[in-house]
């Protein structure tokens, strides 16, 4: 049996609801104590000396920089006049912004506005949103460093490219949204720091909506709304009229929520008006029409509907719920844009203001990933992606729904080709659980291969065949990919995710395992050839998985995942998500989440399969600790073969903002560390 670094263990024991809880590994939730960064040294060390010795890692690592070496751009925007795309050369940590006068301007090049790869030396500052004032005078853009959520805004004028002496700091979850004067703007102020990110604390307060006059010092600021209640989130934006700042008021993660609108006057902003005042249905604000409200709601839809509402919430049908799941809906100088799913497919509609004259935008297969429009333009921006393919963007009339591809939006030549393939659609029977099977055009399926299962399942987040920069490495190599639908996602509207939330959250893994199940009965792969990986909740759903059907799957890939479910809401973010998964404080929502927590779930003397688990240690989402306690149970437990390793970013995050080298380093360990275990040969 390997010899795992040692991770001491303490006798903490707590009593929660009547039963003893034991947390040997409560030390490691500290990432800045000396013991914790020792262990998190040696685990490091121990992981490379083992993946050192894999043949298959050379190969995924010159692979994953050809791939993260391609030229890309993102998906165009018009702002107050100005066009905006971000590019990478593919020799670039983090994508540029380009700004032009035109259309044509852009895509003959257009001007560098910022370069975020001039902010820090290692690449890891990222730009995380901007917006412009409408005057088209001011840029702000919001920095965050090393990943984090925390983000710092600052201006740039667009027309000279200088910076502007104006910085807002402490802010996180928002943007500036700029006022109709462009005097100043509106954006989420945490005026108390939460400490760091794994120490145990009261969690993230509620953010409070203030008000920057532009050219007065942040402690100026004034306040607009905030609630005491922890973990309310209000994110705002300015009517297309200009006569009111909306405000959506939701309880943490849940889309349910309340819509107030504030009146813009002469001195400020006035009484809010209170169109929704209660969390009961999902609630976005799309525009005005005259005196009221275009919205998208789920209520009495549970695949959402496109409605006309009064000041007083009187819903009347734009757009009835059909069998497709609304997706989005954004204006236009017509009227609005919808992007509905089709079994999880993406398809894109415009309408008249009334909700008559729809007609479907004509674009080729695959996930759209970007829908930029704005009540002021007559055209919009789609971005589409698939599997191997990063964004590919159109133009879209908003009358007629004629589309235009932009391929010269991308600069540049790559020495990746990735693989033509395969996408099938099918169905795990009994629990009636759709997923993706992809597979090389020209290869042989007829024996079972390689397979690497993906999924989520939470949030009422939608998973589609969309890109991931690992996706073509392991087609590359011939693995067969595999990507689920799973109860509790937005695939198909609110039920579904209801189905998968709370007390019915083991429905999620359930669908996990019945889809892994079904890919052994139809001779796609084996028990022995099946790796699976998920980030996030996702890394939860495979941290649950792994623990509850050990012998189902020979990879367990757990990414950023929350795994201690009875500590999850006392850190950072973490209370935010109870919307999700319950209150650990609820006695019978603590007894959900005890049955399925992977850490508590870790039994001695199991035969795990082999696990390379992946976190950050700046990660001020899923703090880092789910990842360092469950390593250490696992590790302990483990009484077979497969070795149980773990991989540390260094000043990394979630995920978000992480340097091109880095995402290529990251996927090249996972690929080689699957393609190892189930017996994918490559090269």
């Amino acid at each position: 049996m390997t010899a795992f670094p040692e991770s001491r263990r303490d006798d903490v024991v707590e009593i929660l609801h009547g039963q003893e809880i034991a947390d040997p590994y409560r030390w490691l939730e500290d990432p800045d104590s000396p013991d914790t960064q020792d262990w998190v040294r040696r685990q490091n060390e121990f992981t490379e000396t083992e993946l050192s010795g894999y043949p298959e890692r050379a190969w995924f690592q010159t692979t994953m920089s050809a791939i993260l070496a391609r030229p890309r751009a993102g998906v165009p925007a018009k702002k107050a006049g100005w066009y905006f795309v971000g590019r990478n050369d593919g020799t670039q940590a983090q994508d540029v912004i380009y700004v032009a006068e035109s259309l044509d301007e852009l895509l003959s090049g257009g001007r560098v506005l910022i370069d975020p790869n001039t902010l820090s030396e290692d690449g890891t500052d990222s730009l995380g949103t901007f917006t412009v004032s409408p005057d088209g005078k001011y840029f702000a853009y919001g920095i965050n460093e090393s990943g984090s959520d925390w983000t710092t805004f600052r201006l740039l004028d667009i027309a000279s490219g200088e910076p502007v002496d104006d910085v807002v700091t402490q802010s996180k979850f928002s943007e500036a949204v700029w006022l109709p004067d462009s005097s100043g703007y509106l954006y989420l102020h945490y005026p108390v720091s939460d400490g760091s990110e794994g120490t145990e604390t009261s969690g993230l307060s509620s953010g409070r909506l203030t008000m920057h006059k532009i050219g007065t010092p942040q402690s100026e600021d004034t306040l607009v709304l905030h609630f005491e209640e922890q973990s309310t989130f209000i994110s705002t934006e300015v009517s297309d009229d200009d006569r009111y700042v909306v405000a959506l008021i939701t309880e943490g993660t849940d889309p349910a929520a309340k819509l107030w609108l504030f009146p813009i006057t002469s001195d400020g902003l006035g009484e809010p008006i209170k169109v929704v005042d209660e969390y009961r249905d999902e609630i976005l604000f799309v525009r005005m029409s005259g005196d009221q409200l275009v919205l998208q709601t789920d209520r009495d839809a549970s695949r959402g509907r496109v409605v006309l509402s009064t000041l007083d919430g009187d819903f009347t049908d734009l757009v009835p719920e059909g069998e497709s799941t609304l997706q989005a809906v954004s204006p236009t100088e017509h009227g609005f844009v919808t992007l509905t799913l089709v079994d999880a497919q993406s398809v894109v509609t415009v309408y008249a203001l009334d909700g008559s004259g729809a007609r479907q935008v004509e674009i080729s297969d695959g996930a759209v990933v970007g829908l930029n429009s704005s009540a002021k333009n007559a055209d919009f921006f789609v971005g589409l992606s698939t599997v191997t393919d990063p964004t590919l963007s159109y133009v879209v009339s908003a009358s007629t729904g004629a589309a235009r591809a932009l391929p010269e939006l991308v600069r540049g030549t790559s020495t990746f080709t990735p693989p033509a393939v395969s996408v099938e659609r099918r169905v795990a029977p009994g629990r009636d659980v759709p997923y993706f099977v992809i597979t090389r055009s020209d290869l042989d399926y007829s024996a079972p291969r390689p397979t690497l299962m993906w999924g989520y399942g939470g949030f009422r987040i939608p998973i589609q065949t969309d890109y991931r920069p690992g996706w073509s490495g392991w087609l590359a190599a011939g693995g067969v990919l595999v990507i689920t639908n799973l109860r509790g996602g937005g695939e198909y509207g609110s039920d579904w995710h209801d189905a998968g939330r709370l007390k019915n959250k083991q429905n999620v893994f359930d669908d996990f395992i019945a889809v892994a199940e079904h890919l052994q009965e139809t001779g796609v792969t084996t028990s022995d050839q099946l790796a699976m990986h998920g980030r996030s909740n996702g890394g939860l759903l495979i941290g649950a998985v792994m623990t509850q059907r050990p012998d189902l799957f020979k990879v367990a890939l757990p990414g950023v995942g929350v795994l201690d479910m009875l500590r999850f809401h006392k850190f950072t973010v973490g209370a935010a998500w109870v919307s999700d998964f319950g209150s650990p404080e609820d006695p019978e929502q603590f007894q959900d989440l005890l049955a399925y927590s992977p850490l508590h779930r870790v039994a001695e003397g199991t035969a795990y399969p082999a696990t390379l688990v992946v976190t950050g240690d700046h990660d001020d989402r899923v703090v880092p600790l789910h990842s360092h306690k469950y390593i250490a149970a696992l590790q302990h437990a483990q009484s077979g073969p497969a070795p149980i390793l773990t991989r540390v970013e260094v000043n990394t995050g979630h995920g978000f903002g992480k340097p091109a080298a880095m995402v290529a380093a990251e996927w090249a360990d996972l690929l080689a560390f699957a393609a190892h275990h189930t017996g994918l040969r490559v090269g």
